[in-house]
């Protein structure tokens, strides 16, 4: 399939390294219509708590609403939007040669000869496409393999206890969404670096955060020193809109390439169809769909998004507390607030 082109900043428009650039909505834009949307967010509490609200078109900072005991300084949780910053950690390992995609992952548990999940890839972890086992669960009346791994027996070392699932289906033959590889793929690059816990934060913070002016994140890691890349990294609303820019900038920044050319379309290329799946396409650790053809998110649990639409040059981002009932709603208001940028 063909993806929509990613837009390139626009000429004279500062990037937001320092501050954010102020912008004012397009000619002709329905702000009522907005008010209206906000009104249900925030005032009505339509989707739960309403933690944040952050719109970004064509490079610039054109609105923003907060909720009570939260505004711009106001670090958010993450939860599964921290997978797609593990997403871009991996590029930067790529774009330095250090890392294949496509090769074997240097996992130790699957290192036994003719162990079958030893042919697992960071390609098929990516995509969500190993074939271990794994419950993706979030409620705990429920067997979750979530819950255990984050606050139960696998906390003290999250990677191996994702790593020590059995393989369920051949690999690149089914498709499941799984925090536990996510936090396979953590280890993966922190073993690559030889670098855990600080040291591994240290690179974080000096390949992607700090070229990005992202100065709020609080990543969080497990005691054996692995990056919880699945869940955890605390981060202003502002700052994950940063982060939204540079995947709709096609990995640039200060027009300085930090991301492989490549690594956003990689992204946002649709894995197999998923049978049974309700929640849309998927990429490589990003979300696709929420915002129309071509639009591509970080989404979190209790309604945590990032939404980035390259056609319409504009990323949203959205923090609080939703109930699980409210989340296909919650959904439906991203995708109204889009249609308001459409002409």
């Amino acid at each position: 399939m063909s993806l929509p082109p990613l837009p390139t900043q626009p000429a004279g428009t500062p990037w937001p390294t320092e501050e954010w650039p102020l912008g004012l909505f397009p000619p002709g834009f329905d702000r009522l219509r907005l008010d209206d949307l906000m009104a249900e967010q925030f005032d009505q509490l339509a989707f739960g708590e309403a933690h944040a609200v952050v719109i970004v078109k064509e490079g610039r900072l054109i609105f923003e609403r907060y909720g009570e005991g939260y505004g711009p300084d106001k670090t958010c949780m993450s939860w599964s939007k921290a997978k797609s910053i593990t997403h871009a950690l991996a590029g930067l390992l790529v774009g330095d040669g250090k890392l294949d995609i496509h090769a074997p992952a240097d996992v130790p548990e699957w290192r036994d000869g003719g162990d079958p999940r030893g042919a697992i890839t960071l390609d098929h972890l990516l995509r969500m496409s190993s074939g271990l086992e794994f419950s993706e669960v979030y409620e705990p009346d429920q067997p979750s393999d979530t819950i255990a791994m984050l606050w139960g027996v696998g906390k003290d070392d999250v990677a191996h206890y994702a790593a020590d699932k059995p393989l369920l289906y051949a690999p690149d033959r089914h498709w499941s969404y799984s925090s536990g590889t996510t936090n396979i793929v953590a280890r993966v690059l922190a073993r690559t670096l030889d670098a855990y816990g600080p040291d591994f934060e240290a690179f974080m913070r000096e390949r992607l955060f700090k070229p990005l002016g992202m100065t709020s994140p609080i990543p969080k890691f497990d005691p054996a020193g692995t990056f919880i890349g699945s869940s955890f990294c605390f981060a202003t609303a502002q700052d994950f809109a940063r982060f939204g820019l540079l995947y709709l900038r096609g990995g640039v920044w200060e027009n300085q390439r930090l991301l492989p050319e490549g690594w956003a379309d990689y992204a946002r290329t649709p894995t197999f169809q998923q049978e049974g799946v309700t929640e849309g396409a998927y990429g490589a650790h990003w979300w696709l769909g929420l915002g129309g053809d071509g639009s591509f998110s970080a989404n979190g649990h209790e309604g945590q998004f990032t939404l980035v639409v390259p056609e319409l040059d504009l990323v949203v981002v959205r923090h609080g507390k939703t109930p699980a009932e409210q989340r296909d709603g919650l959904k439906a208001w991203l995708a109204e607030l889009v249609d308001c940028f459409r002409p």
